[in-house]
């Protein structure tokens, strides 16, 4: 029986960009529980959790930015894979899967060499102190062992999304997903291993999903194949595909290095105990910002399509459909964090010292949380239609042009402290936001307007 696949070239684009959409919130949620179940797990870590917790945390922003260079490479070419099935050229769809591809294998050897032996001084400039790094370093030093598994894996399943098999994608992060929560357990307490066991049961369960993603790849019901003649690297595909996935790249390097000056300040203005709080605090904006990620990514191939095969009109539907969506979600999701942030809290940690001080930092982080729907909308946007300058832009704008400065000037005023760390969050999220919210409504929307009436206006 053959995979179910939205077909972009024909019915309403909304409907195209929910039928993709929900199958990659499912996969999102599950993808997450990679890490949320590790966290849950060794949080519980009998006498030395909440350190084992800590140190799990300062070890994140350089899991991002392993990911973030899967993405560079995989976010990028799927949005211009999708615009040359929309202009009808498959071959050329094909190559730009290979030459990812390619791209994918190397980064993945790459990095795990760079890091492995550097792993002791990045950790303390991360935020490690004596007390965590010890578990950071456990953790860190078998994960990195699996850094092929983690890149090629995610970074091949965006092109199985991207010809509309969206539940074949969330089966492959499932699969990954339901192998980590029944492994976490047995490494974790039964073979009594700890934060080792943690990073054991992840790669074989990124191993596993990498594996599935080949397999469908190379095989009969993928409409884009994974090809070898297609793995011949051209310089000027590869330019595209980097210029195209830098904006997501830049988003994910850019959100390790707020990661990292947030630890490394929280370590020097408060201490062990606010690393972990911002650890928890980080975990639930990953929850809580899925269903907009999800709606993102898979709205993006049915835009690109779309826009290929120059059918303005549904594109600009489409964008008013996100906007509206985006609003919505963003409003609703806003209200519970700020209503209920001690029973979010005590789902990961219930320490008493800790919910002191998470509660409150909680709530100044997530102050003005619901724009992050004009964020997602401008990015979603600027990434379907192949505007990399202004994607990449405001991609940096956010994190490195405004929250980084922030967290590094706020503490130093009299009455802010280590609140300012916090507060510069909501600060860029107000100012990031609105701002890219603004650029696109100023520029795609007519843009797309005047290209729908000239083709009008020519038939």
């Amino acid at each position: 029986m053959s995979p179910h696949r939205t077909d972009f070239a024909h019915g309403d684009i909304r409907k195209n960009m929910i039928d993709l959409a929900l199958p990659l919130l499912a996969a999102q949620i599950l993808n997450l529980l990679y890490n949320v179940v590790d966290r849950i797990y060794i949080a519980r870590i009998p006498e030395v959790g909440t350190d084992a917790l800590t140190g799990l945390g300062i070890c994140f922003p350089i899991i991002a930015i392993i990911t973030a260079f899967g993405n560079l490479f995989s976010m990028g070419g799927t949005p211009l894979c999708a615009m040359r099935q929309g202009e009808g050229r498959e071959e050329e769809a094909e190559n730009i899967i290979g030459n990812v591809f390619v791209m994918l294998l190397i980064t993945s050897a790459v990095l795990m060499a760079t890091i492995y032996p550097f792993r002791q001084p990045i950790l303390y400039v991360f935020g490690a102190s004596d007390v965590t790094f010890p578990y950071a370093n456990d953790y860190l030093s078998i994960y990195l062992l699996g850094t092929f598994f983690a890149v090629v894996g995610l970074g091949m399943n965006n092109f199985i999304n991207c010809q509309g098999f969206g539940r074949t994608g969330m089966i492959t992060i499932a699969i990954g997903a339901v192998a980590n929560i029944i492994l976490d357990p047995i490494f974790i307490f039964l073979f009594d291993m700890g934060v080792k066991g943690a990073a054991i049961a992840t790669i074989i369960s990124q191993g596993i999903s990498a594996l599935w993603v080949m397999k469908f790849m190379t095989g009969p019901k993928a409409v884009l194949k994974l090809r070898i003649r297609a793995m011949k690297v051209k310089l000027r595909r590869i330019t595209s595909i980097v210029s195209l996935g830098l904006s997501s790249f830049v988003m994910s390097v850019t959100g390790s290095a707020v990661q990292v000056v947030a630890n490394s300040s929280l370590q020097f203005y408060g201490g062990d105990l606010y690393v972990c709080a911002i650890t928890v605090i980080n975990t639930i904006r990953d929850i809580v910002t899925l269903p907009a990620l999800s709606l993102s990514n898979g709205s993006i191939p049915a835009l690109s399509y779309r826009y290929g095969a120059k059918a303005y009109d549904e594109v600009r539907r489409g964008i008013r459909f996100l906007i509206g969506v985006f609003v919505s979600y963003a409003v609703i999701a806003w209200g519970i964090l700020l209503c209920f942030p001690r029973i979010l809290i005590r789902i990961f940690n219930s320490d008493p010292a800790l919910l002191e001080i998470a509660v409150p930092s909680l709530r100044m982080f997530f102050l003005c949380f619901c724009m992050m729907a004009l964020q997602f909308s401008g990015q979603t946007a600027f990434l379907a239609l192949g505007k990399a300058k202004q994607a990449t832009f405001f991609s940096l704008l956010r994190k490195a042009f405004i929250v980084i400065p922030l967290m590094v000037i706020l503490p130093r005023f009299d009455g802010i402290g280590v609140h300012g760390i916090f507060l510069a969050e909501p600060i860029s999220d107000l100012i990031g936001g609105g701002a890219c919210f603004l650029t696109m409504i100023l520029t795609v929307l007519p843009e797309l307007k005047k290209k729908y009436r000239h083709i009008e206006h020519s038939l």
